[in-house]
């Protein structure tokens, strides 16, 4: 077969000694999570076979197995080529939900938790170059602890509601890379637009005295900028544009960057990356991107697949569902209780597509002492790995919290979390909490289905005692931020089957007819136009997912409205906004 996933999974940070370990590996389940003490890490293969980087759960993985999945193990060979010697070996996962733990040859290597985001391990005192090891890999998930982030995982046996097929173990591509060992670690790209420059801030996974690091940057194929400084954690480079083209929907312009670390004149470790220079900020309670007001036209995108689950088939699909929402006239999306693989940001970046990084909080409440202590770790690892996408502009740590026991550890946990996030990215907006009971946030969100249209305007309409919220009496009082209505619509069509039934979902009344469709989205979406407190809305959603039917495509992706008419609602926007 050929190899699934084959592209590179950090194109924003990607050297050339890399090898693609996704295929066919074998797998055992744990369902008694006796595996560790029955000696599976020392395993040299498996009785079953599943094709990573699919969850079992899928069909692209060969099992579709859907019941609850407490522990599953997995295993292939890894062979580490000969001119790999000198140089750290690491073992990359871009994502492993929930908990990781990784053996060579039986030894453990390295242990992760958090389902959504990518992390290494160092294997080189294990895997030797120029030799062959046995790679074990156990994953374990319990998806009703109420201690992990789920995201829409199903707690029950089937999916309902707005709650879908689960995710279990590895979903995104895993690789071995070569490394120096006093390689680049990480650079943080800050974009300084009215400076016309980027400031390029690194960690490197060892120091040494004598060593330097080069940041140079193009523009289609020539050089514009290039600086050089001591190879030393903080050392910043500063890297001047004399002539600057930003980056915006519809003029998305990217610089390739090259970062490199020197002895001497000698290229010890090389990084290819990209950069966009474009700048995000508030000004009363207007949103500017590069200066400039900004309506946000967003979609919620779930990122959910039919044959994939949580996992796209291929690059192309990714693509092809930032192109649809373009297609229906959207200028970004709200990434929604997921967080998306690198490879989606990196189209984002490529196609002038705005978003909002989301985490998948739902799964346990802020109010608990375990879930918030899981959550803000795996908070710090999402806004540190995606932190450098020009395209994402705003972060929402937490979706639709209220349910608490303990109002006043709810509303600690959602301030560390805008705390951590203001000290890793003090660039971007957060959204404390999507869609009610908001407790620090620099954008104001609510979410209202109301399907009446005009019932929908008399809500928005400020009034004596200011903006529509939901739960007044739950949060603080409204300060002036910027005002978003981000969940709204949700209008439930399925042109297979125009009438509700236990298996299909929406929002309010299915409308009678497409005519009837058309003609509520649009005077709802004018109700929320015609108000210039409000500066952008999200609209639910792009697709429909399994049970849920309220999307503007198909859950296949395929054509479900006349587009023309689709598009013609979404890209209005108020004579105020300049994007």
């Amino acid at each position: 077969m050929s190899l699934p996933r084959a592209e590179h999974p950090r194109p924003q940070f990607q050297r050339d000694a890399w090898i693609n370990l996704n295929g066919p590996w074998t797998c055992r389940f744990d369902h008694g999570l006796s595996g560790l003490e029955a000696g599976w890490h020392r395993a040299t293969g498996f009785e079953q076979s599943i094709v990573v980087p699919f969850c079992p759960e899928s069909r692209l993985s060969g099992l579709g197995h859907t019941d609850f999945i407490d522990g599953l193990w997995y295993h292939r060979v890894i062979e580490i080529p000969s001119d790999w010697a000198g140089r750290s070996v690491r073992l990359h996962f871009g994502a492993v939900d929930y908990e990781c733990e990784a053996f060579v040859d039986g030894v453990s290597v390295g242990r992760h938790m958090g389902g959504t985001v990518s992390f290494a391990f160092d294997i080189s005192r294990q895997a030797r170059a120029g030799q062959r090891h046995h790679l074990v890999v156990r994953a374990y998930d319990d998806t009703r602890s109420k201690a992990q982030p789920l995201g829409k995982q199903s707690e029950r046996l089937h999916s309902y509601g707005c709650h879908y097929t689960r995710t279990t173990g590895i979903w995104q591509t895993v690789w071995l890379e070569a490394v120096d060992r006093f390689g680049l670690e990480d650079v943080q790209i800050l974009p300084d637009l009215d400076g016309s420059r980027f400031v390029l801030v690194p960690s490197f996974h060892a120091e040494r005295r004598g060593l330097t690091w080069r940041a140079t940057l193009r523009d289609g194929g020539a050089v514009v900028a290039e600086a050089t400084q001591p190879a030393a954690a903080g050392a910043a480079i500063v890297l001047p544009i004399a002539a600057p083209k930003p980056w915006e929907p519809g003029r998305p312009h990217l610089y390739d960057l090259t970062l490199d670390v020197l002895e001497g004149s000698t290229v010890r470790d090389r990084v290819q990356s990209y950069a966009g220079l474009r700048k995000i900020h508030i000004e009363g309670n207007r949103v500017y991107l590069n200066n400039k007001a900004l309506y946000q036209r967003l979609v919620l995108d779930q990122g959910f697949y039919p044959d994939g689950i949580w996992t796209a088939p291929d690059d192309a699909a990714l693509r092809r569902d930032i192109e649809l929402s373009l297609a229906a006239g959207f200028n970004g999306a709200r990434l929604h209780q997921k967080v998306f693989e690198e490879r989606f940001h990196y189209w984002a970046d490529r196609l002038g597509y705005l978003t909002w990084g989301e985490s998948s909080s739902w799964g346990g409440t802020p109010d608990s002492v375990p879930y918030a202590r899981n959550f803000l770790s795996e908070w710090a690892e999402i806004v540190r790995r995606d932190r450098n996408h020009p395209s994402l502009i705003a972060w929402t740590p937490f979706n639709e919290t209220r349910d608490f026991t303990n109002r006043v550890q709810h509303s600690r946990t959602q301030i560390d979390a805008y705390r951590l996030c203001k000290a890793i990215d003090p660039t971007r907006p957060v959204n404390d909490s999507s869609g009610y009971l908001h407790a620090i946030t620099d954008l104001w969100t609510v979410h209202n289905y109301e399907q009446n249209p005009e019932a929908l305007a008399q809500a928005m309409a400020p009034g004596e005692k200011g903006v529509w919220r939901k739960f007044p009496d739950l949060e603080p009082a409204y300060g002036g931020q910027p005002y978003l209505v981000d969940e709204y619509g949700g209008i439930k069509w399925n042109p297979a089957e125009p009438e509700r039934t236990a298996q299909s979902w929406g929002y309010g009344q299915t409308p009678g007819s497409l005519e009837e469709f058309h003609d509520r989205l649009s005077r709802l979406t004018d109700a929320l136009l015609r108000y210039d407190h409000i500066c952008g809305y999200c609209y639910t959603q792009l697709t429909d997912v399994e049970q849920e039917q309220n999307g503007i495509y198909v859950y296949d992706r395929s054509a479900k409205f006349d587009m023309a008419r689709i598009r013609a609602v979404f890209e209005r926007r108020p004579a105020w906004a300049e994007l």
